[in-house]
């Protein structure tokens, strides 16, 4: 099973305005940070070690929907940090929604449960909660005991109550293709989340763990290895085929960073949400004054052994919409 019809209905149909009006470079999905604040300390991230007059920064609400409103993103990914923090998220999440947005609201879910009255389950709506292994994987990965309890506690709830949800997990060198297996078929078939998402850990260079990120060549043989015996098809994996294909290597793709654009209190990002090689107060300006050419694996080192979602998914997708083959596999979830 793939990305969900109705959100597929609403990017082919975006693609196809883009298309129409002449324009090559345009956003699918906003990264949209509205602060870096968090509350736990997690092994492959570091978001926390900015000053501490940047993590008392916040987008606000006016702000975060001016952003998505200038650069017509269809979807929209709203992380951090962590933005249960943020005290006016819910209005935030809302705004969005009245926009005709689809949003994914990223949490660690420590503070899910007692935030949920503050929202309402919505078509265009999910939570994405952070799982990175079964409990003692995540545990470790979070450095925090007890936290894959309280996110499955939360999850459960959030389904209870209505809400869609969908889970975000990245693998490094220390997992196998078998813990692979094991964590997508618990979300998939014990925990029930609608949606799934994963990713080989990426080198984000403000992480406190430096050692355990994987190269493109072990990115391709753990999934090649976890996706074996046609085993992909059975998890609802909110990804295109094209994309998973990239991940078992059996496709390449050039990066196309500015697809998933980032904006946080420090304005839009260059190029990536991975990468901070300068900010722009304007989409416009972002788009016009980034050499986007200078970015992607065998142009900068830093990009070497990146498979991130946020360079190569809108590349799976813009080639999916060149083929008749591949849009019909995208549409059947093959």
């Amino acid at each position: 099973m793939g990305v969900p019809v109705r959100q597929s209905i609403k990017i082919g149909t975006y693609l196809a305005r883009q298309k129409l009006s002449g324009r090559d470079k345009f956003p699918l999905i906003v990264e949209l940070e509205p602060l870096f604040a968090c509350n736990l300390e997690c092994n492959g991230c570091g978001k926390i070690q900015y000053p501490t007059e940047v993590l008392r920064q916040r987008l606000s609400v006016e702000q975060a929907v001016a952003a998505i409103e200038e650069c017509g993103a269809p979807m929209v990914s709203i992380a951090g940090g962590e933005p249960l923090l943020h005290p006016e998220i819910d209005k935030m999440t809302k705004a969005l929604l009245d926009r005709g947005r689809f949003v994914y609201l990223c949490t660690n879910a420590l503070l899910l449960e007692r935030k949920l009255d503050r929202f309402e389950p919505h078509a265009r709506f999910s939570w994405v909660v952070h799982i990175d292994g079964l409990k003692d994987r995540h545990d470790e990965s979070v450095s925090r005991e007890g936290t894959f309890d309280k996110a499955v506690a939360a999850i459960r709830k959030a389904k209870e109550k209505g809400f869609k949800v969908t889970t975000n997990s990245t693998f490094f060198s220390t997992d196998s293709p078998e813990m692979v297996r094991e964590v997508l078929d618990y979300l998939n078939d014990d925990l029930g989340v609608d949606q799934m998402m994963i990713s080989p850990g990426y080198a984000y260079e403000k992480a406190p763990d430096q050692v355990h990120f994987l190269s493109t060549r072990t990115s391709h043989q753990l999934f090649a290895d976890a996706f074996a015996d046609g085993r992909r098809k059975h998890w609802r994996l909110n990804h295109s085929p094209l994309f998973l294909d990239f991940l078992e290597g059996k496709v390449e793709f050039e990066c196309t960073p500015w697809g998933v654009p980032s904006y946080s209190v420090f304005g839009w990002q260059r190029p990536c949400y991975l990468m901070a090689d300068g900010y722009a107060e304007t989409y416009q300006e972002l788009i016009e004054s980034t050499d986007w050419d200078r970015y992607g694996r065998g142009k900068d080192p830093r990009c070497a052994n990146c498979m991130a979602h946020c360079g190569y998914e809108p590349s799976a997708v813009l080639a999916t919409t060149k083929s008749l083959r591949q849009s019909i596999r995208a549409a059947v979830g093959n």
